[in-house]
């Protein structure tokens, strides 16, 4: 396992521009799919992942807001509140650079867009819980594979969150995305961290890690 300690982020200039492409691709890929195509998607990787995190006994659930084209959580956080299951969001650290956060979400939480225009709770400090607190958090991802690899934006930012997840056993690390997100394979790099499972609209899979 990973120490301790965040991981480093750093790349050949190969890898880069791969990643780089693969982004470009995939996101572009499901920016084109229409807003009933999004609809019907969302509403059945909702219904996936509920069922998966009922058996998994999970009472926390962080996830994310969508942003650029990705698999709509919303149903899901509204399945998620009507299930009495806790979500949380995630928002950047305000002193630890590269870092998240993770706050209560729930109707009422006032909001605040950070600093790449994306929506975040408000920092309270009465609602935040650490990471391993958390049962479960569902990852946003822009490309995976069938081997358990998520390729993110490139900040790292969820890699340093779940560096020691197998170490620690929480939180356990879903990936939520379009089918079309997926590719043969992806550039690897030794801070990557697979994950157990990635839903899509069409499939739960599940890898042995």
């Amino acid at each position: 396992m990973p120490s301790q300690l965040p991981p480093q982020f750093s790349s050949s200039a190969s890898d880069k521009a791969c990643r780089k492409a693969i982004r470009s691709q995939i996101r572009e890929a499901r920016r084109s799919l229409t807003t009933e195509q999004q609809d019907s998607f969302a509403m059945t990787a909702a219904d996936y992942t509920l069922s998966r995190l009922k058996q998994l006994k999970a009472q926390r659930v962080a996830l994310y807001l969508t942003n650029d084209g990705e698999l709509d959580t919303k149903p899901l956080i509204e399945a998620l509140w009507q299930s009495k299951i806790e979500v949380y969001l995630p928002r950047l650290h305000p002193f630890s650079p590269g870092n998240l956060l993770f706050f209560r979400y729930q109707a009422d939480t006032k909001m605040q867009k950070n600093h790449m225009s994306i929506w975040e709770p408000k920092l309270n400090i009465t609602q935040m819980l650490l990471p391993h607190q958390i049962d479960v958090v569902i990852t946003p991802l822009v490309a995976f594979d069938l081997q358990g690899n998520r390729m993110g934006m490139g900040g790292g930012f969820y890699d340093r969150t779940l560096a020691n997840w197998q170490h620690k056993r929480k939180p356990l690390p879903i990936g939520y995305a379009h089918d079309c997100q997926q590719v043969g394979s992806l550039p690897c790099e030794h801070w990557d961290v697979p994950l157990p499972f990635i839903i899509t609209p069409s499939h739960c899979h599940s890898f042995e890690l």
